[in-house]
């Protein structure tokens, strides 16, 4: 593998860091069953923000995916219906669309299917079933309206206000939620000056220490995958140190919640490094409120790996630079 990187280097003219790094594509994959429309685009985004979509009606996707922030609210985890909390931290809305499974255990194949997810939850949205909500929803004649004009039905007869339709409408306003250009983007399009020193030094310790078997490609979560196929990896991978019950790393199992394989215990979805210096606190619970000491515990948990205080720091510096320009996001006026 090394001498085939090598190689590579040498006929494309490009320093083996790079290879380890992609920069993120222009748009993120569409399936051909929902493709965007401007109208359904801004269906969705109006559907993002309310909160009629909850049983007592006060919460929205947005209320834990705050895409005026990091697309998440970072607090170790959510608050839902009744004050209820879960045992998971809000991961990040940003980038979500070039995901080719949602949720920390992969238990969504796609946007469409994750947004179905949260309404019917009883610590989330908390309602009893997805007919509630679309009986809501019929009641605003301005969403009656707005759904024909999107989802027209091949029958007059039949209301296009469905939960297919919704999560159709949500998935498509989630996608426009990108954040290109990024410094890291930037340097590897040929900008040297678009990273500090110090980042440079970030970007070849990921490398040599071992982060980039799990975080590389467009995303830093593993490699591109078709839909539906997710990037997983057990954590802790070295388990035993302090870390393990200091942060409770270790109690929820992951996957294995999904799959009931003993092969799946304490497995994830490798997450992104896109906008990470944006969402502290970090990790499936969240339990670990510095980026600095995520990183202490990456290094140890998965690679059994201790890093001095300078390699941290320059680490943190590469991972800034992988906050990307995020598209300016309003608040709708609701129906």
């Amino acid at each position: 593998m090394k001498t085939l990187l090598a190689i590579l280097a040498i006929l494309t003219a490009v320093p083996i860091l790079a290879l380890a790094f992609e920069v993120l594509p222009d748009a993120p994959p569409v399936p051909a069953d929902n493709p965007p429309t401007p109208e359904k685009i801004e269906l969705g985004r109006k559907l993002f923000f309310e909160t009629r979509i909850s049983k007592d009606g006060t919460i929205s996707c947005n209320s834990c995916h705050n895409v005026m922030k990091g697309g998440d609210d970072n607090l170790p985890v959510s608050t839902g219906h009744e004050h209820k909390k879960g045992g998971r931290s809000s991961p990040t809305v940003w980038n979500s669309a070039y995901q080719s499974v949602q949720f920390w255990d992969g238990r969504a194949e796609s946007l469409e299917e994750q947004a179905k997810g949260p309404m019917i939850n009883p610590v989330e949205m908390g309602n009893a079933s997805h007919d509630v909500i679309i009986g809501r929803l019929r009641g605003v004649p301005a969403y009656e309206k707005a759904f024909r004009k999107v989802f027209p039905p091949a029958d007059p007869k039949d209301n296009p206000l469905t939960i297919q339709t919704v999560s159709y409408a949500i998935a498509a306003y989630e996608r426009t939620l990108i954040t290109p250009n990024a410094p890291v983007d930037r340097f590897l399009k040929g900008d040297k000056n678009a990273l500090s020193a110090s980042a440079k030094r970030g970007m070849d310790l990921v490398t040599t220490v071992g982060c980039v078997s799990c975080h590389s490609g467009p995303m830093y979560q593993g490699p591109t995958l078709p839909r539906g196929q997710g990037f997983y990896m057990k954590f802790p991978t070295f388990p035993g140190s302090e870390y393990d019950a200091k942060y409770k790393l270790t109690e929820d199992t992951g996957r294995h919640t999904v799959t009931k394989l003993d092969a799946d215990r304490n497995v994830w979805r490798v997450p992104t490094w896109r906008n990470i210096a944006l969402t502290a606190p970090y990790f499936h619970n969240g339990s670990v409120a510095t980026l600095d000491e995520a990183v202490r515990v990456m290094a140890k948990t998965q690679l059994n790996k201790t890093l001095a205080d300078q390699e941290v720091k320059d680490i943190v510096e590469f991972l800034k630079g992988l906050n990307g320009v995020r598209p300016k996001q309003t608040k709708p006026k609701l129906p």
